[in-house]
């Protein structure tokens, strides 16, 4: 097995989106896993993106943060100022 020097990183990381979107035509695709198969830092950068992804994309039951809990969360960041807007 050859040396990986990360000279395809860049290209790879460009088109990141697109791979995980199926956008890409199979050829490209097959270079991309042929790289990430030698690249454990771009299959670190992939699976990250992944799991953002589907935690951006995973409905919440109640996105709303409880009042008790704001309140702690902005006087412990020392924004009181906040909680009652003049």
């Amino acid at each position: 097995m050859t040396e990986h020097t990360h000279g395809n990183c860049e290209n790879l990381l460009g088109s990141l989106s697109e791979y995980i979107d199926g956008e890409l035509n199979p050829e490209l695709c097959a270079e991309i896993e042929k790289h990430l198969a030698g690249c454990e830092n771009c299959r670190v950068v992939l699976n990250t993106t992944k799991r953002t992804i589907d935690l951006v994309q995973t409905p919440t039951e109640n996105p709303a943060m409880p009042t008790d809990v704001r309140e702690r969360l902005f006087k412990r960041l020392n924004l009181d100022d906040y909680l009652n807007p003049k």
